[in-house]
């Protein structure tokens, strides 16, 4: 009689359904960022054409936007500001505020942070997409973005301006980085002025470094200053949108600008 024990085969057991459904979900979600995320960064081709709509494009902006422009031959020379003011109604009383710069106030929240919060890009990535869209404009579209537009039914009168004049592709593309930042203007008006907030305008600029070239000269200066103009906006808010949730974020930062 042998002394040694019989062993019983380990008895396997299936994993309750909830949890391989979850597992399943979180594969699927986790190969979509992936390629999402590769086909982001990738040169335009048919794979990123496949993506239909403009599914792509909604994934990745704004939280999940990526950027090589830190590498040669094209790296970034340069800084973008955003300013943000708005027009208050107190007991009938129209006052306009004093300049905000947004693109300050985010940049606190990841200064000396080594874990520093995702969304303090926001600012800088809505400021750079915009300036871009108003370079491709031309002087006649950028005249009709200086004016101002915030009575009723006002974007569609901003568009139909727009697109009086040649290139509506172009247009396009300004009013969807337009909407972008007057959304984002519009958090950041409620955060630091309150509820009474009627309507805002907003100021995007680009500050160049100096030349690689000329950086050992003495008297070396910084390009001119390239400064975006436009009117006065209405408010526009989103679905999702959290009023609450954007102030308590953006007055978290070590630039206090909230009231």
């Amino acid at each position: 009689m042998s002394n040694s024990a019989e062993t019983e085969a380990p008895v396997r057991t299936k994993r309750p359904l909830w949890i391989r459904i979850c597992m399943v979900i979180a594969l699927v979600m986790t190969a979509w960022h992936v390629a999402a995320s590769f086909l982001w960064i990738a040169p335009a081709g048919p794979a990123r054409d496949a993506v239909p709509g403009d599914a792509l494009r909604s994934y990745m902006l704004p939280l999940y936007g990526q950027s090589w422009s830190v590498f040669a031959p094209a790296p970034v020379n340069g800084d973008h500001r955003l300013d943000v003011r708005a027009v208050v109604v107190e007991n009938g009383t129209e006052t306009v505020t004093d300049w905000v710069r947004a693109t300050d106030v985010e940049i606190s929240l990841s200064r000396h942070n080594l874990v520093p919060p995702r969304a303090a890009n926001l600012a800088l990535n809505v400021t750079s997409a915009h300036k871009r869209a108003f370079e491709d404009l031309n002087t006649d579209h950028e005249v009709v973005a200086e004016l101002n537009y915030f009575q009723d039914d006002w974007q569609p009168s901003l568009e139909e301006n727009l697109k009086s004049y040649d290139g509506e592709e172009v247009v396009d593309a300004y009013l969807e980085a337009e909407e972008e930042l007057t959304a984002y203007a519009t958090q950041v008006a409620y955060a630091v002025w309150g509820e009474n907030v009627a309507r805002v305008q907003f100021q995007t600029t680009r500050q160049n470094v100096i030349p690689f070239a000329e950086r050992n000269e003495p008297d070396a200066q910084k390009p001119p200053l390239q400064v975006v103009n436009t009117g006065w906006r209405g408010l526009i808010e989103r679905d999702g949108q959290s009023r609450e949730q954007f102030a308590n974020y953006f007055c978290s930062a070590p630039e206090d600008v909230c009231s």
